[in-house]
């Protein structure tokens, strides 16, 4: 007798405008994005901070160039109104006749949040971002004129045109490691999102009341260890610069989940354990990651979805073999297995 594996929602992750040139960073972003649905990914998360093209515009770009892949659009109420914000949904499911999620972001690098001189202490963030979504979701569901009183935000009779049918409505996901992000979870009934330790130390992940869970992290799967562990390598050479750059990021973070993740330390000699943080370490990319054969990255896959995470979002993609291979790690994670 077998027992059907759990089903994970999957997303990629779009390129950003920082690390290519203007002139041809849309045609990576429509190329990304088409990889992406022809590997039959969910959708994509789309980044914003103080360096980045306004991802909204992106999404659009990610909606003209695809047929159903749906953008995951980092919000941080900081950059605009929760009015705004379910204006650009509104727009874009209008224009488009799409769906777009939303993950909303409570901080950033500290140096940005300063500069637009936002000081809300870490926790007090995430209770904005529960009233900052708790508006979005009323305006895009009200039937009529919409109103709410909170300590951040205030709107009296407030409609939205063009109106959302329901089955163009968001998903929301929160970013967030810490106490205060997964209570914003779970206030919203949204997925919460983190960078994950390894599947052995997430046993206990699954909550009681029901919110949605998922992790982000970096996958180079191949069909050995041997094969995944050279182009890792080779992709992530270490960094004194990079290094050094961390560590200065690492003094100036209130971030629960980058203290976390900086309190252990991996080298680049490949390891038993999948679970690898070099690429981190040497600031060339913001998450974990999961190296090995297809059989050893399907087991840690396994090992988060049995605890609970039903959403995976990889980080950014080098070429559709990349996604090919991650491909074949998930087939093998959530096959039916004996009971």
């Amino acid at each position: 007798m077998n027992v059907s594996g759990p089903t994970i929602r999957v997303f990629t992750t779009c390129p950003q405008s920082k690390d290519g040139a203007s002139e041809s960073y849309a045609a990576r972003v429509a190329e990304v994005a088409r990889w992406s649905e022809e590997a039959e990914f969910h959708g994509i998360l789309v980044y914003t901070d103080n360096s980045l093209v306004d991802p909204w515009l992106v999404a659009q770009l990610i909606l003209q160039s695809t047929r159903s892949l749906s953008p995951l659009v980092a919000v941080q109420p900081v950059y605009m109104h929760p009015y705004a914000a379910a204006k650009m949904i509104a727009s874009l499911a209008f224009l488009h006749g799409r769906r777009l999620d939303v993950n909303l972001v409570a901080g950033g690098f500290r140096k940005d949040l300063l500069a637009l001189a936002d000081e809300t202490p870490h926790d007090d963030r995430y209770e904005r971002l529960v009233e900052y979504a708790e508006v979005v979701r009323g305006l895009l569901s009200a039937a009529r004129p919409f109103s709410f009183e909170g300590s951040y935000y205030r709107v009296r009779n407030l409609q939205l045109r063009p109106a959302v049918p329901q089955e163009l409505r968001p998903s929301f996901f929160v970013s967030g490691s810490s106490p205060a992000g997964l209570e914003a979870a779970r206030k919203l009934e949204a997925t919460a999102v983190k960078y994950p330790q390894p599947a052995h130390e997430e046993r206990s992940a699954a909550d009681p009341n029901g919110t949605g869970l998922g992790i982000r992290v970096g996958i180079i799967a191949r069909e050995s260890d041997e094969e995944a562990w050279a182009v890792a390598h080779d992709r992530f050479p270490g960094s004194r610069m990079g290094q050094l750059t961390h560590r200065l990021a690492m003094e100036a973070t209130d971030s629960h989940w980058h203290r976390q993740l900086s309190a252990r330390q991996n080298g680049d000699e490949p390891i038993p354990d999948p679970y690898w943080l070099w690429p981190f370490q040497n600031y060339q990319t913001f998450c974990p990651y999961l190296v090995g054969s297809h059989e050893r990255v399907a087991g840690e896959l396994r090992a988060y979805a049995d605890s609970g995470f039903r959403t995976l979002i990889v980080d950014i993609p080098v070429s559709p073999a990349d996604l090919g291979h991650i491909g074949v790690a998930l087939e093998r994670a959530l096959a039916p297995v004996a009971p």
